[in-house]
């Protein structure tokens, strides 16, 4: 079967690669499921991999196959699966169990591991292909009624952990009820966590680069929610006009934000950082401030990455949720769609010059 992979550290080397087709046998204890690939997304992280500046192949293996966000159908189970069934819909968490505690216990996302495990990131293969197999633990089923969007699901599961993390360290306050939040970029992140923060029922700041009018910013409203361009208002200059903000989430993947953002918090808010910055950029910060703020106003700066099985399974109930409450929103975030696993080219051209694109996927098979 065909794959969309490359060889780790070698820059530009995505190519269409053949693996043999896996079976549900491949997972012991009768807990395989195999899943059709129908749709993948592709976001900076692949780029990354492809520029060879991470990126491991699996034991015994020159390459490694890309796509972390897969989404597909189960074709076939294990004799002891029972909670999915050929014809339903799935979609499969992306890290693997490591060695660590947090690891033995299920929350290989808080891993503590300097070697992880991530499907289409590191040591295993990945989802751009026709097929894979995996254990029914790390698979969720998704709806039907939401097989559409349900490319976004991982995405989406980076801004649940997000919230919930927020929400989890503030219960050290016993009463916190945030009303303002900002969402620090506005690409497909910033827009599903705009999302689910509307849906929490709180007012929000998104602040995103490109002027009005703009796709991005029209989405942004579209949820009752502020759209704000970074050229003209920081972070901490919305912070005065609106209201200091409780939470913030940056997923803009510019690191000088992060500092613009630690100055638009309220007392005991918090600021979640789900940005991964590889680069060396070097700043100026009014640092006495930013400790002074932090330390009397109970403030808190905490990092967020990759998500565990429960925020996928909160990702599918906030996808209903939303279609509900927004219908049809969802769907305009999946801007460019590029047909078979050998367009592959055209794919990673598409990623690396979006040209206003949301969210790039794969057509791996039709719907």
């Amino acid at each position: 079967m065909k794959a969309i992979a490359v060889v780790p550290g070698k820059k530009n080397s995505v190519h269409l690669a053949e693996l043999p087709k896996p079976s549900v046998s491949d997972v012991p204890n009768g807990r395989g499921v195999l899943v059709r690939v129908l749709r993948v997304g592709v976001d900076g992280t692949d780029r990354e991999i492809n520029d060879a500046v991470y990126g491991a192949p699996p034991p015994g293996s020159d390459f490694l196959v890309l796509g972390h966000e897969g989404f597909g159908r189960v074709e076939a189970v294990g004799p002891r699966v029972t909670e999915l069934a050929p014809g339903d819909y799935a979609v499969a968490t992306v890290r693997r169990p490591g060695m660590s505690l947090y690891d033995l216990i299920g929350t290989q996302d808080m891993t503590t591991d300097d070697t992880y495990l991530e499907r289409g990131i590191n040591l295993l293969h990945g989802f751009l292909t026709e097929h894979y197999v995996d254990d029914a633990d790390h698979i969720v089923k998704v709806p039907k009624g939401a097989a559409g969007v349900g490319v976004l699901l991982e995405p989406l599961t980076v801004v649940e952990k997000a919230i919930a993390q927020g929400y989890e360290i503030q219960r050290r306050l016993r009463v916190w009820r945030p009303r303002r939040a900002a969402v620090v970029g506005t690409g497909t992140i910033g827009l599903l966590a705009t999302l689910v923060l509307r849906l929490r029922g709180l007012d929000v700041v998104a602040f995103g680069k490109q002027p009005t009018p703009h796709k991005n910013a029209e989405l942004v409203q579209a949820l009752g929610a502020r759209y704000v361009t970074t050229g003209e208002f920081t972070v901490a200059h919305g912070a005065r006009q609106f209201g200091p903000f409780d939470l913030i989430i940056e997923g803009s993947g510019f690191s000088p934000l992060v500092f613009d953002a630690m100055q638009g918090l309220a007392k005991n808010g918090v600021l979640v950082l789900t940005s991964v910055t590889g680069g060396d950029r070097k700043i100026e910060v009014p640092a006495d401030k930013l400790n002074l703020d932090f330390v009397l106003g109970n403030r808190v700066m905490v990092g967020s990455v990759n998500a565990g099985r429960e925020y996928f399974e909160t990702g599918v109930r906030d996808m209903a949720h939303a279609e509900s409450a927004y219908p049809g929103w969802l769907a305009n975030l999946l801007t460019h769609p590029v047909i078979g696993l050998e367009r592959y080219d055209e794919l990673f051209a598409k990623l690396a010059n979006p040209n206003g694109a949301i969210k790039i996927y794969c057509e791996v098979a039709p719907l």
